[in-house]
């Protein structure tokens, strides 16, 4: 039976290297202590370059191998190592991989010494001059460097099953399983005594002879649910290798397999014969401070927040295959993925290319049980056509996985097309053009399928901390593109630029070493174009306003067009806590979005009906002109204003010299008494959300954290906390800059600075943990005041060494 044997603790690093760090034996006092998840290098949360994590390390680890693992298959498994990584035991070299992104395995069953000490030793070079992708130009993000991902042993009977990869045929009657099983060459001499026994979550499937080494399966599964966006039901499929007629296994496989069927046609994508629109955005796996190096529990966390608090079915890791904790919780939570191999427009010469052909068939191999992904990249990012390379990364992954479609993420029409699906950079929105290309302008071949993999992005750069007209716009922007799209009827979806900001090299960005591209901030909070998002989906009550309602934040003090973010089946309008109008999702321009943004056209109501003598004709004319200053004022008003004050002063003989203190009584925005607004979200009758507008009193800390309980298992665990500035009715203080200290004790560490700056009313804090116990995290600030969160951590016991 194979057993999985953790390796994340009590491993010595030094970001130094000397040949002697890989000895049998050597000095350790330039080492520290260290566990796993590990970077290199912390960083600032800006202004720093490569060179703080760009070198040449080393790691080593001593432990004495059981002597009950002497005559078994012993392999260590690193699953990313950023970026080259040569592994020595006990002094001498055992394997090289040369890749930061993918998993590599060496098999030590021939090198350890049983019941005595062994020492692991790694050397990692983190520098950006390597020959490998993604380097050898400029690249669009920070790389980093350390072993980031887990480590661990499996151990197992030398007779064992090497890999299995699962699919299945859901137009059956029943449902049709396929298995293909490779077994290790131990087997060899005794294939015709073994035996594959199938289950499906403890249920028996059927029984398949081992017809030799790979050995394919195909058996009828009955009563199993499809995995689908809403219900990503997951069965453990068990594999087990039995010497015929002995109930006992020599060894068992386990897969967690979702029964789905999913495919790209020239009109779309469709998931269990069910056309879906694709509706994701790109994530870079990093963070702030430990750029990669983060556990599963915030691995989780970010494909939590792409499904439940942006509303999305789909994420690209872009641009390269990211952690097994992240796809398995999109695999919990029927997030489609798309993801791809590392690099990033740059093709280096023949040893590079074959090992990007290499990088292709690691990641099929490692990722293609998850039900999650639907597509894999091929190309290298945005890159130029180069057939030759290109037909072999296809080939590879037609070969390994013929289930899956490949695509090939460029930024250039009608170009060679070698993939299954024509995956495009459409750049062509720009504010005020068509949101998107149609797919005919685009792809050499309209009757093959097509999707849009990246859009926005450095189009329109923003910060949290931006101007309001700044932030509306990137909302805007990204609600016009998403609505190009969904009216796009041959266009299978649309992968937004991008989830979060990140941190990049100085050939990018805003001069401080990040892209401001992210819907969200570094630490996850949401900026104003997260709400478009967010408003699509049904996991959370949304209601946001593009606008603080403060018209001294605008120039000239128009505040421009005001737009109402919801998924609710409307929202009621108050105005000094008179109703004003009742907003519906058909209100909104957006017509192929469920709930597009809905523009604030009356800030007037009845008033005008109530409090002015005349006809309707007037009324109505009157109350139309001030709506139209309320939004754009007197610099900019669209045409209709001219003809509306024409009507009124000729054919209702308004007086002119009324016209501001009309303004003043029924906008009075502007000289008078500040105005206070409030908006009820409303579904099935019932008000599920208020948000308040009114003059900031005072300011206060909310700070959300992902968990208070938090749980060592393999490795150390990490708890995100979200902070924010808000005023007393929650709004965040967008202009809000100063500094949070920061305060720590019992069981937790601090990652990253003592004091951090608040960014446009935002900040985040992680904290992990250092064992079994509890802590506390104080966070305050002079003017918000002070707040203490409580956190208990937890041991669960496993496997590990």
């Amino acid at each position: 039976m194979s057993n999985r044997v953790y390796f994340n603790n009590d491993w010595l690093f030094t970001d130094s290297f000397e040949d002697s760090f890989m000895a049998e034996e050597c000095d350790t006092s330039a080492f520290t202590r260290v566990r796993l998840p590990h970077t290199v290098k912390v960083t600032p949360f800006n202004y720093f370059d490569e060179s703080e994590y760009a070198c040449v390390s080393a790691y080593r680890k001593e432990f004495t191998a059981p002597a009950e693992w002497e005559g078994k298959s012993v392999r260590l498994t690193f699953e990313g190592v950023a970026h080259e990584a040569k592994l020595f035991v006990n002094g001498k070299p055992v394997f090289t991989h040369c890749c930061g992104y993918t998993a590599f395995t060496a098999d030590l069953s021939e090198i350890l010494k049983f019941g005595a000490k062994n020492v692991i030793a790694l050397r990692v070079d983190s520098n950006e001059t390597l020959d490998q992708p993604p380097f050898g130009f400029v690249i669009d993000y920070m790389t980093y460097g350390g072993i980031y991902r887990d480590v661990y042993f499996e151990v197992s009977d030398t007779r064992y099953i090497e890999d299995v990869f699962l699919h299945c045929d859901i137009d059956a009657d029943p449902y049709i399983l396929t298995g293909e099983v490779t077994l290790s060459k131990a087997c060899a001499g005794e294939l015709s005594e073994l035996e594959l026994r199938v289950s499906v979550d403890g249920r028996e499937a059927g029984i398949k002879p081992a017809a030799g080494l790979n050995t394919v399966f195909s058996m009828p599964v009955k009563n199993v649910e499809l995995w689908d966006l809403d219900t990503p039901t997951l069965y453990n499929v068990k594999i087990g290798l039995h010497k015929k007629g002995n109930p006992d296994p020599t060894d068992e496989y386990i897969v967690r397999f979702g029964f789905r069927k999913s495919e790209f046609k020239k009109d779309g994508f469709y998931l269990n014969n069910r056309k879906v629109k694709i509706r994701g955005l790109n994530r870079h796996q990093s963070y702030p401070y430990v750029g990669y190096a983060m556990p599963a529990s915030m691995q989780e966390m970010d494909a939590l927040v792409l499904k439940n608090e942006l509303g999305l079915n789909a994420v690209r890791t872009s641009h390269y295959p990211q952690s097994r904790h992240f796809v398995n919780k999109c695999d919990e939570l029927g997030l489609l993925v798309f993801t791809e191999i590392p690099g990033w427009q740059h093709i280096g010469g023949e040893n590079w290319q074959s090992r990007a052909v290499q990088n292709v068939k690691d990641m099929v191999l490692q990722y293609r049980n998850h039900p999650s992904i639907i597509l894999w990249g091929v190309r290298i990012n945005e890159s130029a056509d180069n057939d030759a390379f290109y037909k072999e990364t296809n080939e590879a992954a037609r070969k390994l996985d013929p289930t899956r479609p490949t695509g090939g993420v460029r930024a250039l029409k009608k170009s060679s097309f070698l993939e299954d699906v024509y995956t495009y950079n459409d750049f062509v929105h720009e504010g005020d053009n068509r949101g998107c290309e149609p797919k005919k302008k685009v792809t050499s071949d309209v009757n093959r399928p097509y999707l849009v993999s990246e859009y926005n992005g450095h189009m329109y750069p923003t910060k949290a901390f931006d101007d309001e007209e700044q932030r509306r716009e990137h909302a805007i922007r990204h609600a016009n593109v998403l609505d190009a799209i969904a009216g796009g009827k041959d266009i299978a979806g649309s992968f937004g630029w991008c989830m979060s900001d990140y941190n990049t090299h100085k050939d990018f960005g805003s001069g401080d070493r990040i892209c401001y591209h992210g819907v969200l901030d570094m630490f996850r909070n949401k900026k104003t174009a997260a709400y478009v998002y967010s408003a699509l989906g049904n996991r959370e009550d949304v209601l946001y306003l593009s606008s603080s309602m403060d018209i001294g934040e605008h120039p000239a003090c128009n505040r421009g067009i005001t737009w109402i973010f919801t998924n609710a089946d409307s929202v009621k309008m108050y105005k000094n806590d008179r109703f004003i109008k009742e907003y519906f999702p058909k209100a909104s321009p957006y017509r192929h979005l469920s709930h597009g943004p809905i523009m604030v056209d009356d800030f007037i109501g009845d008033a005008v009906d109530a409090g002015e003598q005349g006809s309707k004709g007037y009324k109505k004319a009157l109350k139309e002109a001030l709506n139209i200053v309320a939004i754009y004022g007197m610099s900019h008003p669209p045409k209709r204003f001219y003809a509306l004050v024409a009507r009124l002063v000729i054919f209702h003989h308004m007086n002119p010299a009324l016209a501001v203190p009309l303004y003043n009584k029924y906008v009075g925005d502007w000289g008078g008494a500040a105005t206070e607004y409030r908006f009820e979200a409303v579904k099935d009758g019932k008000v599920v959300k208020t948000l308040t507008k009114k003059p900031v009193k005072s300011l206060h800390l909310e700070a959300v954290p992902d968990r208070t309980i938090l749980t060592e298992k393999e490795t150390y665990d990490v708890a995100a906390i979200r902070i924010k500035a808000v005023d007393d009715n929650g709004n965040v203080a967008c202009f809000f800059n100063e500094p949070l200290n920061i305060s720590v004790s019992g069981s937790l560490e601090l990652i990253g600075e003592p004091v951090v700056g608040f960014k446009g009313g935002m900040c985040g804090v992680y904290v992990k943990t250092l064992g079994e116990g509890s802590g506390t995290v104080t966070l305050s600030n002079a003017q918000c005041g002070s707040t203490t969160l409580e956190f208990t951590v937890r041991k669960e016991s496993v496997n590990e060494i």
